[in-house]
């Protein structure tokens, strides 16, 4: 049992169970859970979304694919400029609060794909107001925040769901059934490798200061934060590298790449963090690279684990991890590698893999923009990229996005948001027979979502699940720039030995944005 309630392994026992209870329209055809907010299958959420560009947006266009879109919010009209126009006859804010004071009676759900820094507050507010919530990850900026976000989630009785889509992948369950079947053994040793990204890093300086754009409302965009001049490494992605308003790379990546490590090893909260290793620190953004330890005590029947954080190392790096014994087997596995095995990707792939590129920064300490021929970073065509590329990978060495993890029988990897998965050496997986499936499966992480707010199974990201994965991760986020080895009490929510850490365990809150249940 997880300090926070059921295990991960029960929640999915329980999700089987409830899934017989489910009268044959839904929840939501029993008059009493309609009232909560619940509706039949047949019947067609009425969906908003907020942050119409980039990752938003791909969530506003996976809800349509289903339910009805009736309202978008935007701060930045020209990134949200073509969902504007494809959905132009639903009304548009650059206000969450104005959209949900005006249209709330006409919402049943919402997507919120925004910055880190600003989830829990649009996410709290809809909540409160009976709305199911789909939240992109990272969930939240601070641990203070993500445990919020899963007390709120069991007040308001809404279905919620962290965008982190790899929850959903066969792989990712295959991952966790191969652990628990004893197919590697105890595991007490894991690693978590991102690649570097391509948002500024190192910085030792403020970033430039430039004019607004007349398409962006940047008091909006600010939200909770405190004011500040404008600069256009701030929108409309660099600002994931900055301390006031992202995690970096590890709400960028790792929240996908540590997924299979979370679920198969049944991650509850940690014992202590500590940063091993730092390149390019600094306090604006995060480092250029790292790599954090962190302590998790013993589970149920699993021993402690001790899980390393790689912050995107590059293939010349002196502190590359070296897999043990695989000197000549290339680490991560391709995505959607199954199969072979005979078991179909089906309708909860997540979505392809993506990459990313260098961090960097300008201004003194950090690495600039590469010079020569340009390239494309997560942001999008015509957004700043910082950084040089992560090289090219080696035999034994692990760099990418990805997983390991070091069994007392055997050694298991997974790559990318957790949509590929092999035992090491390769001689190994390709006799390896699949375990038999326990976990259910996803239809899609978005429909998983869409099922829950019609009274269905809770999702596989349910904030039941993926805020005690938030935290921890958070707690990382923390480690990168508070040197020393942290103890964390989960209980009280505080470093025991480091009051400096213990400032960024909660954000403070510029005035009319405290957050309470």
């Amino acid at each position: 049992m997880s300090q926070h309630g059921v295990s991960r392994r029960q929640f999915f026992f329980f999700g089987s169970l409830l899934a017989r209870a489910v009268p044959a329209a839904g929840f939501g055809s029993v008059p009493s859970l309609r009232a909560l907010g619940y509706k039949p299958f047949y019947d067609k959420l009425n969906v908003a979304a907020i942050g119409c560009g980039g990752q938003g947006g791909v969530d506003l266009n996976d809800a349509a694919k289903t339910e009805n879109i009736v309202a978008l919010c935007d701060v930045d009209e020209a990134r949200a400029a073509a969902n504007f126009s494809k959905f132009s006859k639903q009304p548009k804010y650059k206000d969450y609060r104005v959209m949900l004071d005006k249209e709330g009676k006409n919402i049943d759900a919402v997507t919120i794909g925004i910055p880190d820094f600003m989830h829990a507050t649009v996410s709290l507010a809809y909540m409160q107001a009976g709305k199911h919530v789909y939240c992109e990850k990272p969930l939240t900026r601070t641990p203070w925040e993500a445990r919020l976000l899963m007390d709120a989630a069991a007040k308001y009785k809404v279905a919620t769901q962290m965008g982190n889509q790899g929850f959903s992948h066969e792989c990712n369950r295959v991952a966790a059934e191969i652990v628990w079947s004893g197919g590697i053994g105890d595991v007490t040793e894991a690693h978590i490798c991102v690649t570097p990204g391509t948002h500024p890093t190192g910085m030792q300086q403020a970033p430039p200061e430039v004019s607004v754009p007349n398409t962006l409302d940047w008091t909006s965009w600010l939200g909770s934060a405190s004011m500040r001049p404008y600069s256009n490494y701030y929108t409309p992605y660099n600002w994931r590298g900055f301390l006031d308003f992202g995690t970096g790379q590890i709400g960028n990546w790792a929240t996908h790449t540590a997924g299979p490590v979370h679920t198969a090893l049944q991650l509850g909260a940690p014992t202590s963090v500590e940063r091993i290793y730092v390149n390019g620190e600094s306090k604006i953004t995060y480092p250029i690279g790292a790599t954090v330890r962190i302590n998790f005590p013993a589970r149920g029947g699993m021993p402690p684990v001790s899980v390393y954080y790689h912050d995107g190392p590059h293939a010349s790096d002196p502190n590359l991890y070296h897999v043990p014994g695989m000197e000549n087997e290339t680490i991560l596995p391709p995505v959607n590698n199954l199969s072979d095995k005979g078991r179909p990707m089906g309708r909860g792939a997540g979505g392809p893999a993506g990459g990313g590129g260098r961090g960097g920064a300008p201004g003194g300490g950090g690495r600039g923009p590469v010079a020569g021929a340009p390239r494309q970073g997560a942001g999008g065509p015509g957004v700043q990229v910082f950084g040089d590329p992560v090289g090219p990978s080696q035999p034994g060495v692990l760099t990418g996005n990805g997983s390991v993890f070091i069994g007392t029988k055997g050694v298991m990897a997974t790559s990318s948001r957790g949509e590929g998965v092999a035992l090491l050496p390769a001689a190994r997986w390709a006799e390896y027979v699949l375990p038999p499936q326990i976990l259910t499966r996803s239809p899609g992480h978005m429909l998983d979502w869409v099922r829950a707010c019609k009274g269905g199974d809770p999702s596989c990201s349910d904030f039941s699940i993926s805020a005690p994965y938030a935290e921890w991760l958070a707690l990382v986020a923390i480690a990168l720039h508070v040197p020393g080895k942290l103890e964390w009490d989960a209980k009280n929510m505080r470093f025991t030995n480091s009051p400096e850490a213990n400032k960024f365990v909660k954000p403070e809150f510029k005035k009319g944005f405290e957050l309470k249940l």
